[in-house]
């Protein structure tokens, strides 16, 4: 499995990212105001991460900085194909990595309540995250669920 930084460009990676968001709009209760879309996620404040097997994509996420100690996960997707091996756990291993070597003290992020939902946070929960309130910009609501890690 190669985790690399990505600059999105590459047709496979916009495809999945347009997918993670089209598989977010198929389910009920669901803001996607707080979703970045491609030109979100090239954001300076972004750095954007795509997972391979081979010449195959198999997942995607991204981590936003938030302030110099502060890190927020966006875009945590694994392709279908590629669920339960192990793709977002590796990505998600890497991203805390990756915030410890910025200098993060937290990582957070967040997700939404509901059945297509819960692996992802099941996840989360195995990677020592716990459920938080609100942060950043974001403001309470019955659609969110905020999850938050100090590493």
């Amino acid at each position: 499995m190669d985790i690399k930084v990505d600059n999105l460009t590459h047709p496979d990676v916009r495809a999945l990212v347009v997918t993670h968001h089209n598989e977010m709009v198929a389910n009920d209760n669901i803001n996607l105001s707080n979703a970045l879309d491609l030109e979100g996620l090239q954001s300076e404040d972004v750095t954007f991460f795509s997972v391979w097997e081979g010449e195959t994509l198999t997942g995607c996420g991204a981590v936003r900085e938030l302030d110099a100690t502060h890190g927020e996960i966006k875009s945590m997707h694994t392709d279908r194909r590629f669920r339960r091996r192990g793709v977002s756990a590796a990505l998600l291993y890497h991203i805390t990595k990756y915030a410890e070597q910025r200098g993060y003290e937290r990582l957070s992020l967040e997700t939404h309540p509901g059945q297509y939902f819960t692996p992802a946070i099941k996840l989360y929960e195995r990677f020592g995250f716990e459920e938080c309130g609100p942060f950043g910009n974001y403001e309470d609501s019955e659609y969110s669920v905020f999850m938050t890690k100090e590493i």
